[in-house]
C-alpha cells in the first residue's frame, strides 16, 4: 500500500532503536541537546508511530545543559528488556553512560543514573547472558576518546548501576580492510551465537554490518548485509532488529536526510540457512539494498490506522505523530522541545494559547536561545500557520527591543514576526548566516507606533521538499497577505536536521519587568497536501 514507502518517519528522528512488547512495538531514537529528550514512540505495524513520551525530562548534569550545548546530550540510546524492568541505556560523550528503568516503556521512567562516567564512550547496548550475567557493548568517539573504529564489552550488574570490569576491545574495525568509523552496535543472542548489528562508513555514507561469534568476547565473522548500492537511500544503517507476533523479523534503521535529519526506514529479514540475516532486497547472497515500500505485517491486510496516524487520511498519504496543536492541554505536547534545558517559567499553556516569556538575548543570536520551542523539520511539503500577538506596555518603561515569531533553525536560521522597540511594533523577517555575527532585519510594515497597543499579526511557513522555507503575513492590520521571504534554503544543525520552532527574545533583561510579560501565540496548524497533520 503506497503509505508504506519508506521513510516510514520522514523526519528527523536519529539512531533508532526498537523493542516488540506484545502486539506492540516501541522506539527511541536520540535527541542530541534538546530537552525533554529521549523520545519514546509505538506502533502497532512498524509504519503508524505516535510519539507517547519523553523519558528524560531534563538533561544532566542540569547546570551544563541550562545552555545549549549543540552537538552533546543523548547520541544513540538503546531499549531494551529485563525480568519485567525496562532500562533505556544512553551515552553522553561528554559525561559517560546513563541508564534509566520503567515498568513500562511508556513510563513512568526514572531519572538516570551515571553508569559509566567518561569521555568519548558512546552507543551502548545491554546484553543479559543465561547464567544471570550482564554486559555492555560500545563504541567510541574520537572526538572525545581519541579513539574511533572500535566496539568494546565491558561486565556490569545485572540491574546496570554499576561496572564489573573495564572495557576491552572485542572489535577492532582498523584490523579489517578497509573499515573506517565502526561503531553504534545493537547486541543480542539467539540459535547458539552473539550477534553485533553495527554500522561503518559515516553517517551520510555508511553500511550496514553483522558481527558474529560463539563467545560475546570474540573472535567474530562479519559481513556487510544493507548498502545502498542503487537505491536514494544513502548511508541506510544503525538500527535495530525486531520480531513481530507472527514471526516476521524486521530492521528499523536510519538514513541521513541532511536538512531533514536521520529520517527512519523499515527493512524486512530473513534468515539462511546458515542464520545469517538478509536485510532489504537481495543484490547477492550476503547483502542487500533497501526496499522502496514495506511489506505489510501477516494480519496487516488493512496496515491499520496505527496509533497517532490521521484516521481521516487515504492510504496513499504518508503519516506521523501529529504536529498540530490547539494549546488546550495543560502540559506541552512530546512533539515539542526545547534547545537546553527548560525553566517553569518559560512557559504557559492550557487555554488554547501559548504565552511565551521573553528571554534575554544579550547578543541578539537565537543560535544561543535555549528558550525556543521546536519540531523537526518535516521531510515531506508542509504549510505551517500561527497567530501571535504581543500585549502592550507601559509607555513609561523602558522597552529595548523585542522579538517573538516562527523561526527556522540550523546552523543559519531565518525568522518571522514582530519586532517592539520605542518606535513601535513592527512585522519583519530576518536572517542569519551559519557564519554570521549579526542578523540581517528586514522591515516590512509598521503595525503599531505605539508600543503601548497590542498588536498581532497571523503568521504562514511554507516548507518545500528541498526544504526551502517561504514566510508569509496576514491579519486585520495587513489586509492582503505579505510575502515576508521566499525560497530560504534551511540548513541542518549540529548532529540534527534543522527544526521549527516559537520564540520570545528581548534584548536586556533589564529593560523592563519580564515577570508577567509574554507573547501569545494561538494554535499551531499543520497542514500536508491539504490535510492537517
Amino acid at each position: 500500500m503506497e503509505h508504506r514507502a519508506n521513510p516510514v518517519l520522514d523526519a528527523d528522528w536519529p539512531d533508532p532503536d526498537v523493542i516488540r512488547v506484545g502486539d506492540e512495538f516501541w522506539m527511541i531514537a536520540s535527541s542530541f541537546q534538546r530537552a525533554p529528550g529521549l523520545p519514546v514512540l509505538r506502533s502497532t505495524n512498524l509504519v503508524d508511530w505516535e510519539h507517547v513520551t519523553n523519558a528524560l525530562p531534563a538533561l544532566v548534569p542540569a547546570e551544563h545543559y541550562a545552555l545549549p550545548r549543540r552537538g552533546s546530550g543523548v547520541w544513540a540510546p538503546s531499549l531494551r528488556e529485563h525480568e519485567g524492568t525496562f532500562f533505556l541505556v544512553y551515552p553522553d560523550p561528554d559525561h559517560g553512560i546513563f541508564v534509566l528503568d520503567a515498568p513500562h516503556p511508556a513510563g513512568p521512567w526514572s531519572a538516570p543514573r551515571l553508569l559509566l562516567p567518561g569521555h568519548g564512550v558512546i552507543d551502548p547496548c545491554p546484553l543479559w547472558d543465561d547464567d544471570g550475567r550482564a554486559y555492555l557493548v560500545h563504541g567510541w568517539a574520537r572526538s572525545r576518546a581519541r579513539v574511533k573504529n572500535r566496539l568494546s564489552l565491558l561486565e556490569v550488574t545485572p540491574d546496570l548501576t554499576a561496572p564489573l570490569s573495564t572495557s576491552q576491545i572485542i572489535i577492532d574495525g582498523a584490523a579489517i580492510p578497509d573499515m573506517l568509523t565502526l561503531e553504534g552496535p545493537k547486541a543480542y543472542r539467539h540459535d547458539g551465537w552473539y550477534w553485533i548489528y553495527a554500522p561503518a562508513g559515516g553517517v551520510a555514507d555508511g553500511y550496514q554490518l553483522v558481527f558474529r561469534s560463539r563467545d560475546l568476547r570474540g573472535p567474530y565473522e562479519h559481513r556487510i548485509v544493507l548498502e545502498q548500492d542503487s537505491t536514494p537511500v544513502n548511508g541506510p544503517h544503525q538500527g535495530a532488529l525486531v520480531d513481530d507476533p507472527a514471526g516476521g523479523w524486521w530492521f528499523v534503521h536510519f538514513q541521513d536526510r541532511g536538512v531533514f535529519g536521520r529520517v527512519t526506514h523499515v527493512q524486512p529479514v530473513q534468515f539462511d540457512a546458515e542464520g545469517w540475516p538478509h536485510l532489504g532486497e537481495r543484490i547477492d547472497d550476503v547483502r542487500g539494498r533497501p526496499v522502496a515500500v514495506v511489506p505489510p505485517l501477516e494480519g496487516d491486510a488493512a496496515a491499520g490506522a496505527g496509533a497517532g496516524a490521521d484516521e481521516d487520511a487515504p492510504d496513499a498519504l504518508y503519516r506521523e505523530p501529529r504536529r498540530s496543536d490547539d494549546f488546550r492541554s495543560a502540559q506541552l505536547h512530546p512533539r515539542w522541545h526545547w534547545q537546553a534545558n527548560p525553566q517553569p517559567h518559560w512557559w504557559r499553556t492550557g487555554t488554547g494559547r501559548l504565552d511565551l516569556a521573553f528571554a534575554p538575548s544579550p547578543r541578539g543570536d537565537l543560535r544561543d536561545q535555549g528558550a525556543i520551542l521546536c519540531q523537526q523539520l518535516p521531510g515531506q511539503p508542509s504549510d505551517w500557520t500561527v497567530e501571535l500577538s504581543l500585549p502592550g506596555v507601559a509607555t513609561s518603561a523602558a522597552i529595548g527591543i523585542e522579538r517573538a515569531g516562527v523561526v527556522v533553525l540550523g546552523s543559519s536560521y531565518a525568522w518571522a514576526g514582530l519586532w517592539r522597540d520605542a518606535d513601535g511594533i513592527a512585522l519583519v523577517h530576518a536572517t542569519m548566516a551559519a557564519d554570521g555575527a549579526d542578523e540581517v532585519v528586514s522591515t516590512h510594515r509598521l503595525l503599531s507606533a505605539d508600543p503601548g497597543v497590542e498588536a498581532g499579526v497571523r503568521l504562514h511557513l511554507t516548507v518545500d521538499a528541498e526544504g526551502r522555507v517561504s514566510f508569509a503575513a496576514s491579519g486585520v492590520e495587513i489586509g492582503q497577505q505579505d510575502v515576508l521571504l521566499s525560497d530560504w534554503q534551511a540548513t541542518k544543525g549540529h548532529w540534527i536536521g534543522a527544526e521549527i520552532g516559537l520564540f520570545a527574545t528581548v534584548d536586556s533583561p533589564m529593560s523592563h519587568d519580564l515577570s508577567e510579560r509574554r507573547a501569545h501565540f494561538g494554535p499551531v496548524t499543520v497542514r500536508r497536501e491539504g490535510r492537517e497533520a
